[in-house]
């Protein structure tokens, strides 16, 4: 991952109403496909607002989206999830891998979500 990259994310994330949709979305993986509506919902915010915020989402590459008739379902992209974390631990504890190791494990225990369904 680039710099430029991990900063778009980060930025995306930093933001309480993005980072908890970001959130919600990873709690419902694998499955994890929420239509625009309902996050808006879950999270009483205005539909318009939530549009503004997926849409940076979407832009960072953290969420995917894909139409379905009339909705948009959002799903988190994990292996992006794991790329902005494993940026942060690439040069983790001086090159002491054995102090990361417990995180890393955590982080490669994590199953890679199904892709969406061709139409």
């Amino acid at each position: 991952m680039e710099y430029i990259d991990a900063i778009e994310a980060f930025a995306a994330l930093a933001q309480p109403t993005r980072l908890e949709t970001f959130r919600l979305l990873v709690r419902r993986e694998p499955v994890g496909i929420i239509p625009a509506g309902e996050l808006a919902c879950l999270l009483a915010v205005p539909q318009n607002t939530m549009s503004a915020h997926l849409a940076i989402l979407s832009r960072a590459g953290l969420i995917s989206g894909k139409r379905q008739s009339r909705s948009i379902l959002y799903r988190a992209d994990l292996a992006r999830l794991r790329e902005l974390v494993l940026f942060l631990l690439k040069d983790c504890c001086g090159g002491r891998a054995d102090l990361c190791t417990p995180i890393i494990d955590v982080l490669t225990s994590c199953r890679a979500p199904k892709a969406f369904a061709d139409d």
